[in-house]
């Protein structure tokens, strides 16, 4: 089967997520679109990580004061986009064992748990 190749701008880190994931799940065209802000957001909190491990968690303000670095804004922000697109493409939930018999999980579109509903059908 052939699955769709990462974009070139994202991290190594986030290609292998990406193939990870559309070898693990069924994903439609527009949920690859979700993946790829998902691999953009892990990428994005990845280098607001580094900057403050190099720069701080402070910066002096324009009036001497001491503030927030803006870098730790955009990784709280990116952190939570990761998480709310995880759950958006249902990568939350854990997938269903081969041998599991019970009901599939509610909204998940993981490849085992198509396999595994197949199965028990027919």
């Amino acid at each position: 089967m052939d699955f769709p190749e990462p974009p070139i701008h994202l991290s190594s880190s986030s290609q292998q997520l990406w193939r990870m994931t559309v070898q693990r799940y069924e994903l439609a065209e527009h949920h690859l679109r979700i993946l790829q802000l998902l691999c953009e957001a892990w990428d994005r909190t990845q280098q607001a990580r580094a900057q403050l491990d190099e720069e701080g968690l402070t910066v002096r303000g324009a009036e001497g004061g001491v503030r927030s670095h803006p870098a730790a804004a955009i990784e709280r922000d990116s952190r939570l986009a990761v998480a709310r697109l995880i759950r958006e493409l249902d990568l939350d939930i854990e997938p269903p064992r081969p041998d599991w018999t019970g009901p599939p999980p509610l909204r998940s579109n993981n490849r085992g748990g198509q396999r595994a509903r197949k199965a028990a059908a027919g």
